[in-house]
């Protein structure tokens, strides 16, 4: 399907930071529908940026030509209980997933904490959950089919080109558009998850251990706090006995209460009266407060995260974390930076995605978040010499200053991943102002 953009029509992304008035707008529901979109512009020597849920914080899905909205192109393809494959339209969302597997007794190995995002903006970020055995949502891509630039329905899986499975994992929709993905999948299983305070320098010191004894382990840190709330979680088989509808109902109340109601009101009071930032985060921790509970795979992950910000978030050496947060905690203490928002520090195996952030080694991931109503500006930029000093590798849909000539150097695979893209999208369809700013052209 194919229309014209509503006069003054703009498109925004969720925090609201990046906008768009694209001249045509195509919404395809059809595989034929979308190659037609794809080749037409191809054909007109247009531009097109394909669009997912807007959850990405950068100018990555800024299409000012023409856009390419999948929300329509979403559901599963296949399902293969032998192998544990399911095949997904690119547009289908995370939160849709659970729902799609729901009598299969099979499950996603890992996700991230919010699950609004549609699976091919998700891996074509790097995004991640925490887990130091687990990879990001990109290692469970077995398969996927995408569209190059040149009008080429390229399928890649284990017995098809499986040489460029690693180099299509994560492409930050610059090599083409993908149509659908293939992801492992995993036998179901439970989560027990306790979450509780911790002082913050017991949880540097013990940042290894807490990593290898868990199965999921993050924590959350108010940066003027001296305590911080830890989640660790560990994997058991499904039980058939779930929660009463007046626990889910409390659970979710609590969430509701802590994670947006005072969170936002703590954002806002920030926001008018700076000074009292530190004593704010203190009661925003002591507001957490600790929990118990144990929730089916489909529900264990995620939050509901309704209270906007902007964020930028670094990929470091696994072991660089703690050398890293005191740095931060000093900046804090000498009053150098300040937010109303906690800072987020999860964990990642390696992964040999050309362009994953976690590629080839344990990462360490710390995201930090400034309101979206709040000038991020200073406070990202006073942190993000620390995490590059560190060897850091920012997310490709998260804030960050980089260019190709400073990204080059943080990725073994860079000169094989710009030569592929040169042979697939060799006009540069799928080509925007921040795609050219990180790889250069």
């Amino acid at each position: 399907m194919t229309r014209q953009a509503p006069m003054k029509y703009t498109w925004t992304n969720w925090s609201k930071l990046q906008r768009a008035t694209p001249a045509k707008v195509e919404t395809p529901w059809t595989s034929t529908q979308l190659q037609r979109a794809v080749r037409e512009a191809i054909a007109q020597g247009s531009r097109m940026k394909a669009i997912g849920a807007g959850h990405s914080f950068t100018g990555i899905a800024v299409a000012d030509d023409i856009q390419l909205d999948l929300s329509r192109y979403t559901g599963m393809v296949a399902l293969d209980p032998v192998r544990r494959q399911v095949t997904l339209r690119a547009g289908t969302r995370l939160w849709q997933i659970p729902q799609l597997l729901a009598d299969t007794g099979l499950a996603l190995q890992n996700l991230g904490d919010i699950n609004r995002q549609s699976i091919a903006g998700a891996i074509s970020t790097s995004t991640h959950g925490t887990g130091l055995t687990f990879g990001g949502l990109a290692s469970q891509v077995v398969g996927c089919e995408l569209i190059t630039g040149t009008g080429e329905v390229l399928t890649v899986s284990q017995d098809h080109h499986p040489e460029l499975l690693d180099a299509l994992r994560v492409t930050l929709g610059a090599f083409g558009i993908l149509t659908t993905v293939t992801l492992q999948l995993v036998p179901a299983y439970d989560m027990h998850t306790v979450e509780r305070h911790a002082e913050l320098d017991w949880v540097l010191e013990h940042w290894d251990d807490l990593n290898t004894d868990h199965d999921h382990f993050e924590f959350f840190w108010f940066g003027h706090d001296r305590e911080v709330i830890t989640k660790a979680s560990t994997r058991l088989p499904v039980s058939h006995t779930r929660p009463t509808r007046m626990a889910r109902l409390r659970e979710r109340a609590v969430d509701e209460v802590v994670m947006n109601m005072t969170l936002a009101g703590i954002c806002q009071l920030g926001r008018v009266k700076p000074g009292w930032v530190p004593h704010l985060n203190r009661l925003a921790t002591l507001g957490w407060g600790s929990s118990t509970r144990r929730a089916h795979w489909s529900t264990a992950f995620t939050s509901d995260r309704r209270v906007r910000f902007n964020e930028m978030e670094y990929a470091l050496p696994f072991a660089a974390i703690p050398e890293v947060l005191a740095e931060l905690r000093q900046l804090y203490r000498r009053g150098e930076i300040s937010s109303t928002y906690p800072m987020e520090v999860r964990s990642a195996a390696a992964d040999t995605a050309w362009l994953a952030t976690n590629h080839g080694r344990r990462t360490g991931y710390i995201a930090v978040h400034q309101h979206f109503s709040q000038d991020h500006r200073q406070y990202f930029a006073r942190i993000e010499p620390i995490f590059r000093a560190a060897g850091g590798r920012p997310h490709w849909g998260k804030l960050h200053s980089l260019t190709a000539q400073e990204l080059a150097t943080l990725y073994p695979c860079w000169d094989h991943a710009l030569a592929l893209r040169d042979e697939l999208d060799p006009n540069r369809v799928f080509a925007n102002a921040y795609l050219t700013r990180v790889f250069g052209t």
